[in-house]
C-alpha cells in the first residue's frame, strides 16, 4: 500500500507545475496511510470533518510540519474548532461566517489563511457566494483584518463537459484578477483552490495554484 501511494504521489507531483500546491484530501483515510503519504513528501492535508480531523491530528502530532486545510462546508457553530485545528480554511462561503471567523481569531491567537468559496454557475448542491454577491460584500470582507484572505475556491457543478469545467475555472481566475485590480489592501487574491481528482488537469490549465486530490492518491473511499 505504501509503495503504491508513494508512486501515485510521485506521478501526480511530476505532472504538476512547481507553482501548484498539492493538498492530499485525507477524508476517511486512516492516520497510518497518511503517514505513508507524509513519507512520500506530502505536507498539506485536507479534511472536511472537524471531529474526524481532530482524532487524526492527535495521532499525527509528532509530524509537526503538516499544514492542515479545512475544505468542507463549515457551519458557524464549528468555526472556533476549525480555527483551533486548521491553518487554512478553503470554504468560507458567506459574509456571516467570515465575520465570525474574524471575531474569533484574535481570541484564539491565530491568523487563518482563508479562501472565499464562489459559485460561478448556479448549483443548489454547493455553498458559496454568487459573483454579484461576492462583489457586493467585498467592502465588508476587506475590513476583516484578522483573516489572511488569500484567494478563491470553487467546485464546478456535476455533469459539465470538459470545456464547461474549464470555463468555470477560468472565470474564477478572472474574478480573482478583477478583485486584485480593485486594489483592496487586505484582499491578496494570490491563490486559487480549484481542481479535484477528476478535473485537476483542467484546473491547472486554467491557472489554479492549489489542487485538492483524494481518490487519485488514496483510491476509492469505503
Amino acid at each position: 500500500m505504501s509503495s503504491s501511494i508513494s508512486e501515485r504521489i510521485d506521478q501526480i507531483r511530476s505532472s504538476l507545475p512547481s507553482s501548484v500546491r498539492l493538498i492530499a484530501v485525507s477524508k476517511t483515510v486512516p492516520a497510518e496511510i497518511m503517514r505513508c503519504a507524509y513519507a512520500a513528501g506530502i505536507r498539506d492535508f485536507g479534511e472536511s470533518r472537524i471531529q474526524e480531523a481532530a482524532s487524526k491530528q492527535a495521532e499525527l502530532k509528532d509530524l509537526s510540519d503538516i499544514t492542515w486545510h479545512f475544505i468542507g462546508h463549515l457551519q458557524s457553530n464549528k468555526a472556533k474548532k476549525a480555527l483551533e485545528q486548521f491553518q487554512w480554511i478553503h470554504s468560507v462561503d458567506n459574509l456571516q461566517l467570515a465575520q465570525r471567523l474574524n471575531n474569533l481569531a484574535p481570541q484564539l491567537g491565530v491568523i487563518p489563511q482563508v479562501c472565499l468559496q464562489v459559485k460561478i454557475l448556479p448549483d443548489p448542491n454547493k455553498s458559496g457566494w454568487t459573483v454579484p454577491q461576492l462583489l457586493a460584500d467585498l467592502p465588508a470582507i476587506a475590513q476583516y483584518k484578522n483573516l489572511q484572505i488569500q484567494g478563491l475556491m470553487t467546485i464546478p457543478p456535476l455533469g459539465l463537459t470538459r470545456a464547461e469545467i474549464f470555463d468555470v475555472f477560468k472565470a474564477t481566475c478572472n474574478l480573482a484578477k478583477t478583485i486584485r485590480e480593485q486594489n483592496w489592501s487586505h484582499l491578496k487574491m494570490q491563490h486559487l483552490s480549484m481542481g479535484m481528482s477528476g478535473d485537476y488537469e483542467i484546473a491547472v490549465e486554467a491557472g489554479t495554484t492549489m489542487v485538492r486530490l483524494g481518490t487519485i492518491l488514496f483510491g476509492d473511499r469505503p
